[in-house]
């Protein structure tokens, strides 16, 4: 049984910074491919950071420089850091494991998904 619970998410003003953690179980973070997905009100889930099963990393365009994705093997845990965050960075952040093949940047390529934590900035 495979859980993904995240945190860190919070209110922070423009420019501010966030890291948040996904701990998974069920599933190794070294197994392979994992990613953040979030979802602002009103539009589509959108990927926005992942890590390959060759363990390169990818970022949509409007988040690089800015978010960088991570992970702890030890801790099973992988991270989203944010920086120089901007409201349009508002959103429902989640985690996501398990490639299924397709646009990876799409929600319906992941089989797992974690709960969900909330991001806010303003």
């Amino acid at each position: 049984h495979v859980q993904l619970v995240e945190s860190g998410g919070g209110s922070v003003l423009s420019g501010g910074s966030l890291t948040l953690s996904c701990v998974a179980s069920g599933y190794s973070v070294s197994e392979g491919y994992m990613a953040w997905f979030r979802q602002a009100p009103g539009k589509e889930r959108e990927g926005v950071a992942l890590f390959d099963k060759s363990g390169s990393t990818a970022y949509i365009d409007s988040v690089k420089g800015r978010f960088t994705i991570s992970k702890d093997k030890a801790k099973n845990t992988l991270y989203l850091q944010m920086v120089s965050l901007q409201p349009d960075d508002t959103a429902m952040y989640y985690c996501a494991a398990r490639f299924k093949g397709g646009s990876w940047t799409r929600r319906e390529s992941w089989n797992y998904w974690g709960q969900g934590t909330q991001v806010t900035v303003s």
